[in-house]
């Protein structure tokens, strides 16, 4: 198992990422699914390189974001990319430890004819992704979005594709978070 160095994180994983599983970390609007995903790969990047893949942010949002959380390694790689294509290479160029693709509600595949976030570009991409590190032993965590009605955004069945989904809820007016993990096959 691969550590996040975050002790809590370790312990709702069942003591770490096993290689080529897939996460999925979901939850409402600015509750703090990238700030997670962000510490935990600067986390795992002292133990080795981490492509950090964000479709929401540029590389500069994410650099504000990750000198506030501090002490990141220089092997995290960030790349401010929503195209699957190229997101392939990066992980085929760099052989990361992790890769944490934010969000995959952002991420397309050119092949698909749909827009991002659609239900069958969410799917598509989504298998593209686990086929990726599942033949490469890479870790994934995904980010995903929910709805107004606090449901997993896109089609249902993204939850059944992934290995492990966790939910971060909690008052973002607030400090504390709760992570619930409501599927964990390891």
């Amino acid at each position: 198992r691969l550590s996040t160095a975050i002790g809590e994180c370790d312990r709702l994983l069942g003591g770490g990422m096993v290689a080529g599983s897939v996460l999925l970390l979901v939850g409402d609007p600015g509750i703090g699914k990238s700030t997670l995903s962000l510490s935990i790969a600067g986390q795992v990047a002292h133990q080795g390189t981490v492509l950090y893949v964000s479709g929401e942010e540029s590389v500069a949002q994410t650099k504000i974001r990750s000198d506030r959380l501090g002490g990141f390694s220089d092997n995290l790689y960030v790349v401010a990319e929503t195209n699957l294509d190229y997101v392939k290479n990066f992980i085929l160029e760099l052989r990361p430890t992790l890769v944490v693709v934010d969000s995959i509600q952002s991420v397309f595949l050119s092949k698909i004819r749909t827009t991002p976030g659609s239900p069958s570009q969410i799917k598509e991409s989504t298998l593209f992704l686990v086929r990726l590190v599942k033949e490469h032993q890479i870790p994934l965590i995904l980010v995903g979005q929910v709805t107004k009605e606090s449901e997993l955004a896109g089609p249902r069945i993204l939850e059944h594709l992934v290995d492990t989904v966790v939910y971060l809820e909690g008052n973002r007016n607030q400090s504390l978070r709760v992570a619930r993990v409501v599927k964990n096959r390891y």
